[in-house]
């Protein structure tokens, strides 16, 4: 398991716990790292955290993680079209900008 995975865990860890808070630990160490990973180690912590359990990871931990995988990997339309779903799943909140990456998606394809 990468760092930047079982930092994710250890997130999920609190989150289960009822323990998480803006300014937990987990919260603080998932926000330092994924910030400064690359977008292989971000897609793989994502994919193995939604794998594991699709409700475990909390919404902003995955919409920050793949803002910031899209932001590296912006004419990727796969990327750009997954991260649209999982935006789908959260509700009205993000359907426009999911809607926005759709279209981004077929732009660049």
């Amino acid at each position: 398991m990468s760092e930047l995975n079982q930092v994710a865990q250890a997130l999920v860890d609190e989150v289960e716990s009822g323990t998480v808070s803006d300014l937990s630990p987990a919260s603080r160490r998932f926000i330092e790292r994924v910030t400064f990973a690359d977008a292989d180690a971000i897609l793989e912590m994502l994919r193995d955290s939604i794998e594991r359990d699709l409700m475990a990871l909390p919404v902003w931990a995955r919409n920050l993680a793949y803002r910031l995988v899209v932001l590296q990997r912006p004419e990727d339309a796969a990327l750009l079209r997954e991260a649209a779903v999982d935006l789908m799943y959260w509700g009205p909140d993000w359907d426009e900008i999911a809607a926005g990456l759709q279209r981004r998606a077929d732009e660049v394809s």
